[in-house]
């Protein structure tokens, strides 16, 4: 009789029983990433291309886990329940991902996949504890790309109203004199060209899920933590033209090939810090 190792039979019946107890969601942990995995290699290859503007995307399950773990103590308390209404929307979503792979729309099969997510919290853990996580769950469609089409024609729109708002702030207020050209600032010693990756849709995307953080960690009524998230917006289409502006002037003072290389992109750093600190401005404004 070998009792060399008195807790081995014992450890072998603790895994089988927790293996029992949890094989379902061991059986759910296997099959979603299998079944979502083609939704996933498209989200990654989207985050990382060149120019992306979902190079923040990455980050997003890494925040969500952060937000869950903050949660952790309060979850515990929380027996957990299984609900009826975690298949209804397990199914809802598999439906919607199987039509978006025959269809190839991997924008609606990412939305799909945290549906079915939040569909197998609802079932293996209830009610009570889906409502506990429900926002850093709805953050990760923070990390679902945008349709090319739809981030073509926001930035079209978007790099035009910059460029409009920039060229009138040179002649009126400035004092530059400047004529616009479709997304071209003409002024008398050089032309500003605002391209896509300037219209500010890469500012105002990565803003906006800064703000759900703001918004989701703002002590105060329902209407202030949406008139913050909201405030994104503007803040993101201010900053993008006041760095416009100041590659106009960099331009027109000193010559175009100044505007460009280092402190091109260098602008786009000190915007984005800027568009943060007004942020978090509006923030300490509501709270007073």
């Amino acid at each position: 009789m070998d009792n060399g190792h008195p807790y081995k039979a014992h450890d072998m019946q603790t895994i089988t029983k927790t293996f029992n107890h949890y094989r379902k969601e061991f059986l759910a942990g296997i099959i979603f990433p299998l079944a979502f995995g083609p939704t996933f290699i498209w989200m990654w290859d989207r985050w990382f291309a060149a120019d992306s503007y979902y190079s923040h995307g990455i980050l997003i399950p890494f925040v969500t886990a952060y937000l869950i773990w903050q949660l952790r103590d309060e979850l515990k308390k929380i027996t957990p329940e299984e609900s009826p209404y975690g298949i209804w929307l397990i199914g809802l979503g598999i439906f919607i991902h199987l039509v978006s792979l025959v269809l190839r729309v991997y924008f609606t099969s990412g939305f799909s996949m945290i549906m079915v997510f939040s569909g197998l919290i609802l079932f293996f853990r209830g009610e009570k504890f889906f409502s506990k996580i429900i926002f850093p769950v709805g953050f990760l469609a923070f990390m679902v790309p945008l349709p090319m089409v739809a981030i073509a024609n926001l930035s079209f729109q978007l790099k035009l109203f910059a460029a409009q708002i920039a060229t009138y702030l040179l002649n009126h207020v400035i004092g530059v004199p400047a004529l616009r050209d479709g997304s071209m600032i003409k002024m008398r010693n050089s032309v500003v060209v605002v391209e896509d990756v300037c219209s500010g849709l890469r500012s105002l995307i990565s803003l906006t899920a800064l703000g759900a953080i703001f918004a989701y960690w703002f002590k105060g009524f329902a209407v202030k933590r949406m008139v913050l998230f909201l405030s994104t917006i503007p803040i993101a289409i201010a900053t993008n033209v006041f760095r416009i502006l100041f590659l106009s002037i960099v331009s027109e003072v000193w010559g175009t090939q100044y505007a460009t290389g280092f402190i091109h992109d260098f602008s786009g750093f000190m915007v984005f810090a800027l568009a943060f600190v007004m942020l978090a401005g509006v923030s300490k404004l509501l709270e007073s």
